[in-house]
C-alpha cells in the first residue's frame, strides 16, 4: 500500500479522489486539509489526515511517510497566485525533499497558452506557473488538464491527447478517475495531457498515452 498526500482533499473533486483511493487495493489517501474543523468528515471514513496550509509551511504534511501526492487544491478564484501557484510550488518542493515517487497536478485545459483565454487569465497564468515549475523538477510528474468541470455522473470514458484543439466539458468524476489512474507506476510519466468527456475508456486511453 502507497500512501498518497491528496491537497485539496476537501474540496469536490478532491473527496471523489479520496474516496476513490479509500476502495483501491493499491493506495491509502491521506488527507491535507487547512482547517480542525474539517477532520471529522475524513475521520468518520476511516481516513487519516494531516492539517497543513498551503499559504503557510507545508512540511507537516509530510509528518507521515508519503509515497505520492495529488494537487487538487485550488482557491476558487480567490487567491491563485498564493494557493493555486504558490502553494503548489511549495508542495512540488516538499515532495522533493522528502523524496515522493510521482507528483499528479490537477491543471486546467488553458494552462499552457493562458495569455489566449478569453476569461479566467490570473487562474490560467497560476495554473501555467505551477506546471512549469514541476516540470523543471528532478521529480516524476503527471499534468493533467481538464477542461470544463461538471457534477454529471461518471462515463469512464474521456477524450484524450496531449493538445485538445478544442474546449468541452468532463465529469469531476471522470477527472478524479483519471488522476488516481496515474498513480501507477507505469502510467504517463512526466506528460502533461488534456482531457474532456468522450469516447475512450479512461485505462485504455491511458494505456496509449504510456505505450
Amino acid at each position: 500500500m502507497e500512501n498518497i498526500l491528496v491537497a485539496g482533499a476537501n474540496g469536490t473533486t478532491g473527496k471523489k479522489i479520496v474516496n476513490l483511493l479509500k476502495k483501491s487495493q493499491y493506495f491509502n489517501p491521506i488527507a491535507m486539509v487547512r482547517k480542525e474543523e474539517q477532520i471529522p468528515f475524513f475521520e468518520a471514513k476511516n481516513v487519516e489526515t494531516v492539517l497543513a496550509d498551503l499559504k503557510d509551511n507545508v512540511d507537516g504534511a509530510f509528518n507521515k511517510s508519503i509515497d505520492k501526492v495529488v494537487f487538487a487544491a485550488g482557491s476558487g478564484g480567490k487567491d491563485v497566485v498564493n494557493v493555486d501557484q504558490e502553494g503548489a510550488k511549495k508542495l512540488v518542493d516538499a515532495s522533493i525533499k522528502n523524496n515522493v515517487k510521482k507528483f499528479v497536478m490537477l491543471s486546467s485545459l488553458g494552462a499552457d497558452k493562458p495569455e489566449e483565454a478569453n476569461q479566467l487569465q490570473d487562474y490560467l497564468k497560476a495554473k501555467h506557473n505551477a506546471d512549469e515549475y514541476l516540470k523543471s523538477k528532478d521529480l516524476n510528474y503527471s499534468i493533467v488538464r481538464p477542461g470544463s468541470l461538471t457534477n454529471e455522473p461518471a462515463a469512464n470514458k474521456i477524450e484524450l491527447k496531449q493538445h485538445l484543439d478544442k474546449h468541452g466539458e468532463i465529469s469531476r468524476n471522470d477527472v478524479a478517475q483519471t488522476l488516481v489512474s496515474v498513480l501507477n507506476d507505469d502510467t504517463a510519466n512526466r506528460e502533461t495531457f488534456e482531457i474532456i468527456k468522450g469516447e475512450t475508456l479512461i485505462g485504455e486511453a491511458l494505456h496509449k498515452l504510456s505505450s
